[in-house]
């Protein structure tokens, strides 16, 4: 961020008198609100350090518990502001405040460094010694070190003058910041998301390529059905353990066999092709479920590839790879049934017709169960466990029935009701009552 438009940012907030709340949203920012209601958000990530606002408050990734967490909270939680300044004319907020106890007032200065390499949010007491820090910095890494304990030295003056950048309004400029940061992670998770998404369905596409057909299965079912009658008439001539042998065939000619393994007796190597023969026709009758299996696969990857691509914020794609599974990786998984997780609510969506009867099959009375109207789609469950479900979780949820069932843009109605009034007919085709309908926009 430019030093001058640092000290434009700095001269706006030199008007607020107190410091509300205050936090981190993620790893790397910071929220302050100050006089209650301006929030700003200091994103202190090396080499990407700026100071932002936006329309819609963002809510915490998680709530963080580390001893820089706890001491910002206690030190400027409901504090008056005495000073906020650009300090040593260089790209460094500091921020100075007190808070009056049953004895005496007390005085602590936040320091938001955004120094490219070495960015930096520092708590310090009146007397300039380190509290606590986002970032620990010891000798082996900078001649500047950041210790609790341990003076902060202030970091040597720029070796040049700055620019000046004047801004026509301040506050539309933090807003700016926020949409370009937001577009900057958008496009970063979505290449890194479709990386993952595009090889799982490379992986599938292979292995449905490499199917062989029914006739071309049945056709190697009788070549080794052939071979273990070619054995049993040939018993005479072949010796234990032999990894090669000539077999008479019946019009004459002789049939030179390669074996996969050295078997006991002739009578093992007979039984070992009469079963490869049998799970061969086996495998040529039920060739059509795997099709059919990876078919469904193949579907779901592309409807997830497209919900990606048309996602519009990276919350949406995050949203569709949800930390919280990995706390369920001990969790029989089934992979005809997808999990998500919609504000702590689990909500399952089945990737074809096995994974929708097993969605039926597994759900309880009082869950939510979603689809598309009057259409084919895929079935969704909300998990409740007896709560009370906030419509916005339903929207979300309706939203997932819609981007993984249909590719089109346009309105789409998304019928739903509990699980308790879906009757199964056959297969995943159902008959549900007492439902309510909400439509989805699909851009």
């Amino acid at each position: 961020m430019k030093h001058s438009h640092l000290e434009q940012v700095v001269a706006l907030m030199q008007s607020f008198k107190s410091l509300g709340a205050i936090h981190r949203v993620s790893n790397h920012v910071i929220k302050i609100v100050f006089d209650r209601h301006d929030i700003f958000y200091f994103n202190m990530q090396r080499s990407h350090a700026t100071v932002f606002t936006c329309n819609q408050e963002i809510q915490r990734s998680r709530i963080f518990q580390a001893p820089f967490d706890v001491l910002l909270t206690k030190r400027f939680e409901r504090s008056s502001i005495e000073s906020i300044s650009l300090h040593n004319n260089d790209k460094i907020i500091r921020i100075k405040t007190s808070q009056s106890g049953s004895y005496k007032a007390s005085s602590s200065l936040l320091q938001l460094e955004f120094t490219g390499k070495y960015t930096n949010a520092v708590i310090l007491g009146s007397d300039g010694i380190v509290l606590e820090a986002l970032r620990h910095i010891d000798e082996s890494v900078s001649s500047r070190i950041v210790k609790v304990g341990e003076r902060l030295e202030d970091p040597p003056p720029p070796n040049y003058t700055p620019k000046a950048y004047p801004l026509e309004d301040v506050r539309c400029f933090l807003e700016e910041n926020y949409r370009n940061d937001q577009a900057q992670k958008l496009s970063v998770l979505k290449k890194q998301k479709l990386k993952i998404l595009q090889q799982r369905l490379q992986t599938l596409q292979g292995h449905y390529d490499a199917l062989e057909s029914e006739a071309a299965l049945k056709q190697q079912a009788e070549k080794y059905r052939h071979i273990g009658h070619l054995i049993v008439a040939n018993l005479h001539h072949i010796r234990p353990f032999d990894l090669h042998v000539n077999l008479k065939d019946y019009d004459g000619t002789t049939l030179s066999l390669e074996l996969p393994k050295a078997f006991s007796s002739a009578n093992a190597m007979k039984d070992y092709y009469f079963k490869l023969a049998k799970k061969t026709v086996q495998r040529a009758k039920n060739l059509y479920i795997e099709q059919e299996n990876l078919e469904g696969k193949i579907s779901y990857l592309k409807h997830f590839i497209h919900t990606v691509e048309q996602a519009q914020e990276s919350e949406s794609i995050m949203a569709l790879f949800p930390q919280q599974m990995r706390r369920h990786k001990q969790e029989h998984r089934n992979d005809m049934v997808e999990v998500f997780f919609i504000e702590g609510y689990k909500v399952l969506l089945g990737k074809n017709e096995r994974g929708n009867i097993a969605l039926l099959q597994r759900a309880k009375a009082r869950d939510i169960w979603l689809h598309l109207k009057d259409r084919p789609s895929a079935h969704v469950i909300i998990v409740t466990d007896k709560q009370k479900v906030p419509q916005q979780v339903i929207e979300r949820a309706a939203a997932l029935c819609v981007n993984f069932s249909v590719f089109e843009s346009g309105d789409y109605l998304v019928d739903y009701t509990p699980r308790r009034e879906v009757k199964i007919q056959e297969g995943a085709n159902v008959l549900y009552y007492n439902y309510n309908t909400i439509s989805v926009s699909k851009s």
